[in-house]
C-alpha cells in the first residue's frame, strides 16, 4: 500500500527545497511532485509543498 508524506514550506529557495529533498529521500520516501503557492505582488512562490510517497511496511 502506498503512503503519502506532505511537506509544507514558506522558505522557497534553493537550500531550503534542497535541505527538504536530502532529508526525506534520506529517509526512504520518494518524490511524488512539488507544488508552489504564488503571491499575487510577487512573480516568487510563497510557499512550496512538497509530497512523497513510499510502500507502508507491513
Amino acid at each position: 500500500m502506498l503512503i503519502y508524506k506532505v511537506v509544507e514550506t514558506s522558505q522557497v529557495d534553493d537550500l531550503s527545497l534542497e535541505k527538504i529533498l536530502n532529508t526525506w529521500t534520506a529517509l526512504g520516501w520518494h518524490l511524488e511532485g512539488i507544488h508552489f503557492a504564488m503571491r499575487e505582488a510577487s512573480r516568487r512562490p510563497g510557499m512550496a509543498f512538497i509530497t512523497f510517497t513510499r510502500e507502508k511496511e507491513e
